[in-house]
């Protein structure tokens, strides 16, 4: 049994991985019935799919913070990061995939005398 994190925007998942039959449970609930959208029901298994190891793992998930598609990129770092500690040699396979890294686009703040982070409050010419 492997524990690690992943990160996506505000959304932090802590992933566990055990040897078992495939199945995936993220806060205590089903895949299917967690994330309803079947764009990131498959973003969050691609790691298993690329691996070839999605019927030898079970995938016991706690995400916090975000909304789903931060919390479904979470907790597919965290699986991918599971993946190699449970195995190195796919450390270069997922490392190609690009599952290991961390995306780095955030929210960008509000600032002062503006509407948003970019939009302006509208300019009167008289």
């Amino acid at each position: 049994m492997t524990m690690t994190t992943g990160r996506r925007k505000e959304a932090v998942a802590k992933v566990k991985l055990i040897p078992g039959t495939g199945q995936i449970l993220v806060n205590g609930r089903a895949l299917q019935d967690y994330f309803p959208r079947q764009h990131l029901q498959t973003f969050v298994q691609e790691p298993l799919k690329a691996t070839q190891t999605s019927s030898k793992f079970d995938c016991v998930a706690q995400v916090a913070g975000g909304g789903l598609a931060g919390q479904a990129g979470a907790v597919r770092q965290g699986l991918s990061r599971a993946l190699v500690v449970a195995d190195q040699t796919l450390k270069s396979v997922l490392r190609k995939g690009g599952f290991l890294t961390r995306d780095p686009r955030v929210r960008e703040r509000k600032k002062y005398g503006q509407k948003g982070a970019r939009k302006r409050f509208q300019w009167t010419k008289r």
